[in-house]
C-alpha cells in the first residue's frame, strides 16, 4: 500500500471531471422539477457502492455478460448522448415512471456512476494504488453529496434564466463527452 497525496489529488481531479456533478445540476433540477424525489444520501451511497464494486470486480462483472469495457463505454455514451439531447432540445427521452426511485435511476446510475466514471475507475487501477483511488473516490462522493443537498440553493441563486443557460451549456459539454467516449472506444479517428 503506497499512500500518495499527489496520486490522490490526480485521481480526484480525473474522477471529478468525469463524474461532473456540477455539470449535472441542470439535469438533477430537471428531474426534480418533473416530480422526481432526490435523496442526496441514498444517491451518494448507491453510486459510491456501484463505483467501488466496479473498481475491484468491474471487468469480471462485465465479463460474466460477455461485455468488454469498450462496449460498456459505448453503451454509456448513448445514454449520455440522449441526456444531452434532452437538455439541448427540450424533448423528454427518459420517462420518470417512479418518482421515488429518481435518486437511484437516473441520478446514482447512470448519471454519477455511469459508463464514463466506471471505465475511468477501471483504467485508474493501472496508474494508482487502490487506496489512493478509494480516497479520491470518497472525496468525490462528499462533493456529490454536497451538490445534491444544495440543488435548491443553486436553483434559487441561478434563477430560471441562469438555469436555462447552464442547462444548454452543459448539454453541449455532455454531448461532446458522449461523442468523445464513443470515438475513443470505437477507434474512429476524427481530425487530421
Amino acid at each position: 500500500m503506497n499512500l500518495s497525496f499527489v496520486d490522490i489529488i490526480s485521481a480526484f481531479m480525473v474522477l471529478f471531471a468525469v463524474i461532473d456533478i456540477t455539470g449535472s445540476i441542470p439535469i438533477i433540477l430537471s428531474i426534480k422539477n418533473k416530480g422526481g424525489v432526490i435523496k442526496a444520501g441514498q444517491a451518494t451511497i448507491v453510486s459510491f457502492l456501484v463505483l467501488l464494486a466496479f473498481l475491484f470486480v468491474g471487468e469480471k462483472i462485465l465479463g460474466l455478460f460477455g461485455i468488454d469495457v469498450s462496449s460498456f463505454a459505448i453503451a454509456g455514451s448513448f445514454i449520455i448522448f440522449f441526456l444531452a439531447l434532452e437538455m439541448l432540445m427540450g424533448h423528454e427521452f427518459f420517462k420518470n415512471d417512479s418518482p421515488e426511485s429518481a435518486s437511484i435511476v437516473p441520478i446514482a446510475f447512470p448519471l454519477i456512476a455511469g459508463a464514463g466514471s466506471i471505465t475511468t475507475l477501471i483504467s485508474l487501477r493501472s496508474q494508482y494504488d487502490h487506496i489512493n483511488i478509494i480516497i479520491a473516490l470518497t472525496l468525490n462522493m462528499a462533493v456529490v453529496y454536497l451538490v445534491l443537498r444544495g440543488t435548491h440553493w443553486f436553483e434559487r441563486i441561478l434563477g430560471p434564466t441562469g438555469l436555462m443557460i447552464l442547462k444548454k451549456f452543459f448539454g453541449i459539454i455532455l454531448l461532446a463527452i458522449a461523442i468523445k467516449l464513443f470515438v475513443a472506444n470505437t477507434g474512429i479517428k476524427i481530425g487530421a
